[in-house]
């Protein structure tokens, strides 16, 4: 059965949505302002396009941040990119969050990577 699921996390930071896209080697589609699902398209304010997937993940916007919606699908190709739930582009929306905070208060800011994750050290300049 395919159905649109929404990832759990609210987008407060286009700019880091768009590294997080470019880091998993997705596109970042700004104004895009529809998305394809099994059952067609549906509105959105913009799109991440996967290589290679039949669908693709709307940026919708609710309020003041956004939401991400596709269909997972599995012949949709997006489950295996995106992770279980989406928590591969979760991880990476998150790291470029904290390392564009970061930088605006001039930090240095060093990445490591551990068994579960990425570590980020951040040091004063």
């Amino acid at each position: 059965m395919s159905h649109l699921s929404k990832i759990e996390i609210q987008i407060q930071d286009l700019q880091a949505l768009e590294q997080a896209c470019q880091a998993m080697g997705l596109e970042f589609k700004e104004n895009q302002r529809t998305f394809k699902w099994y059952n067609g398209t549906s509105p959105c304010s913009h799109v991440i396009k996967v290589p290679n997937a039949l669908y693709e993940i709307g940026v919708v916007q609710t309020g003041k941040t956004y939401e991400l919606q596709c269909d997972f699908w599995s012949a949709g190709g997006l489950q295996s990119v995106l992770g279980e739930n989406g928590n591969l582009i979760k991880k990476h929306y998150s790291l470029a969050r904290v390392k564009n905070e970061a930088r605006k208060k001039r930090y240095r800011i060093q990445e490591q990577p551990i068994q579960n994750g990425t570590r980020l050290v951040l040091t004063t300049a």
